[in-house]
């Protein structure tokens, strides 16, 4: 398994599906097919670099996420505001924002991990990711995603529409199954409930 950073200077998506096939270059060297997983805007980022990359995915696990954002007013009135703002009010909004981000039952020390883990954000890296969405709509491309894709939406997720979207994605995503996880918030991966080898093991059964 492999994790890692998106350089804060990309400009586009194009360079970061760039970037992730590069670290699955250095990670499989034999280029065999991984499974990718992506959350919000990494779900976004691993539907682009599936469309890309084909032949380099096994199966894709969509969580969160989206085929675009609308209105995109608020994309660009969020790069406005964190242009504007002192970046170190972000770490007081996190905060106070973390209940609604996150599943209820979510334990706090899970949540105080990603607070710091958070911390590393930079402005520039923020507004970039929100300029590539005001590029990003993948909506005439979804059914170019020929690998077996899994659409995972929680049901209380405060800050996408993910049901909806996973809803719209999976029908028109060839041979994609789509499961609601009912309880959970956007940011339901630190949920103490939610196994996602577990899941990867049920869909792959079917």
């Amino acid at each position: 398994m492999i994790t890692f950073r998106l350089r804060d200077d990309a400009l586009s998506m194009d360079s970061l599906v760039a970037e992730v096939a590069r670290h699955l270059d250095d990670a499989v060297p034999d280029s065999a097919p991984a499974i990718v997983v992506g959350e919000s805007f990494g779900g976004a980022l691993a539907m682009s670099f599936a469309l890309a990359y084909p032949q380099r995915i096994r199966a894709l696990v969509i969580l969160n996420s989206f085929s675009r954002i609308t209105p995109k007013i608020k994309l660009y009135a969020a790069i406005t505001a964190a242009s504007l703002v002192p970046w170190g009010t972000m770490r007081i909004v996190r905060r106070l924002t973390a209940s609604r981000l996150h599943s209820s039952h979510t334990h706090r020390d899970e949540i105080k991990r990603f607070l710091l883990l958070t911390r590393a954000t930079t402005r520039r890296g923020y507004i970039n990711r929100l300029r590539i969405l005001t590029q990003y709509d993948l909506r005439d491309q979804l059914n170019g995603i020929r690998v077996p894709t899994l659409f995972l939406a929680a049901d209380e997720d405060h800050l996408i529409p993910s049901v909806e979207q996973a809803t719209y994605m999976s029908a028109r995503v060839p041979n994609a199954d789509m499961r609601v996880l009912h309880g959970h918030g956007h940011g339901c991966f630190l949920a103490p409930d939610l196994n996602l080898d577990a899941m990867l093991k049920e869909w792959g059964n079917r």
